[in-house]
């Protein structure tokens, strides 16, 4: 080998080690200066909303913290999430949503994202325990005299939720499929009209947030029959568990944050390590319980997988459950 060879290999062997660096770097410092200017939380829901007062509990503290604006833009509907996915990948658009966000896709026909491919996820703000309430009516008292009636009975017993993108949609579909059960999911306008036919024997069952399922116990309006949790809740000290009760099945309803695809990981990080941060006080930790929620915290990459996890989870539901879903 010639000289002039030797000395070209090495000056390009040197090159590619001095390169391979900058990317990592030039990305690592845009995250320690960033942001510099306003940034935008999309919700994809109403004004007044759990998801959107969660929001403006992040953005106020985040407001606080960065130094920079952080506002809050109710943007409801698919077209709030689209425009999130078509943002620029960095960092000054993100979104809060909730577990609704698994299922957005699969709805949909024309649905012009992809919950997982459009996104990545950064961290769950807060989790709102879910409970199995009955009507008062039904013959049933324990999650074992709900297996047996249904599978004695299959298709007999049903559970009430205001659509295939609601929480309490997802809870029933996932039990329904832990379980190995028939119960029939009924579909109502909103989620006042899914509660109230519980109330009134219409519906049987309905997967509702702690302060409900409370309120309507304690009144005898409801039959609390377990916590989808996995510890028993303050609230209701007396209702086991899923697990406790011989199912191990554990679904919390979570609201979380999200930003467009391709945002640089750092800038991931920092908004998850600051989220934590701030989850320490003992006055945000009020807020969020205010609220009937769990405050909780991610890496971003735990968050991809529980958003991965769930939609492939919900897309064998679907399929299950004969619903076309518009999965590419």
């Amino acid at each position: 080998m010639s000289g002039l060879l030797k000395w070209a290999l090495g000056a390009l062997a040197a090159a590619a080690v001095a390169v391979l660096p900058s990317a990592p770097a030039s990305s690592q410092a845009a995250a320690q200066g960033w942001p510099t200017q306003r940034v935008t939380i999309v919700v994809p829901f109403g004004a007044g909303s759990v998801t959107d007062i969660l929001a403006r509990i992040f953005a106020d503290e985040m407001t606080r913290k960065w130094g920079q604006q952080v506002i809050v833009e109710n943007r409801p509907g698919l077209a709030g999430t689209a425009g999130v996915a078509k943002a620029a990948p960095d960092g000054y658009t993100l979104m809060v949503t909730s577990n609704g966000h698994t299922v957005s896709g699969l709805v949909s026909k024309d649905a012009p994202f992809d919950p997982v491919r459009d996104f990545a996820g950064i961290t769950r703000l807060g989790s709102a325990p879910l409970f199995l309430i009955a009507f008062p009516g039904t013959p049933v008292k324990t999650v074992k005299d709900v297996i047996e009636l249904a599978k004695k009975e299959p298709g007999k017993l049903n559970f009430s939720s205001p659509g295939l993108a609601s929480t309490t949609f997802i809870a029933g579909a996932l039990f329904r499929k832990a379980a190995g059960i028939n119960i029939v999911h009924v579909p109502f306008r909103s989620a006042p009209d899914a509660v109230t036919a519980v109330l009134r024997g219409d519906a049987q069952f309905y997967f509702a947030p702690v302060n409900l399922a409370r309120d309507q116990a304690e009144a005898g309006k409801v039959t609390a029959i377990a916590a989808a949790t996995a510890k028993r809740m303050p609230e209701l000290p007396n209702t086991p568990t899923f697990t406790e009760a011989g199912l191990p099945f554990v679904y919390d309803s979570w609201f979380g944050l999200m930003a467009p695809h391709g945002v640089p990981k750092p800038i991931l990080e920092k908004i998850s390590k600051d989220w934590a941060e701030a989850l320490k006080a003992p006055d945000m930790q009020a807020k969020i319980k205010g609220q009937f929620l769990v405050g909780v915290t991610d890496t971003p990459e735990a968050m991809d997988k529980i958003v991965k996890e769930e939609t492939a989870n919900l897309t064998e539901v679907f399929k299950e459950a004969g619903i076309t879903t518009s999965q590419k």
